[in-house]
């Protein structure tokens, strides 16, 4: 599986229809995201851009990915594949029973 970074220029101001599916635009990303298809979802202070890590298979699928966004026909896409991303894991503590 290969990462895709996909940064996105949103519209200034948004539109009125733009306000109304980020609800959606919320719950699609959250289900993208348990899915394993994101990585991550960031917005920048602006709220000019969004960046996301896609995991897919080739641009085609990430395409079909993006596609799945509520806000997509206000976002204009620039995807580029990655060699690598590095994030921090998050580790739960052992338990102990002491």
């Amino acid at each position: 599986m290969t990462q895709f970074m996909v940064e996105f220029d949103l519209p200034v101001p948004f539109p009125e229809g733009f306000i109304a599916k980020i609800p959606y635009q919320r719950i699609a990303v959250n289900q993208l995201l348990e899915e394993g298809k994101l990585n991550s979802y960031a917005l920048s202070a602006d709220r000019s851009k969004l960046w996301c890590i896609v995991n897919a298979q080739d641009e085609l699928e990430v395409m079909d990915i993006i596609a799945e966004f509520p806000l997509i026909d206000y976002m204009h896409p620039t995807i580029t594949e990655l060699m690598f991303m590095n994030s921090v894991v998050m580790k739960v503590p052992t338990f102990s029973l002491n």
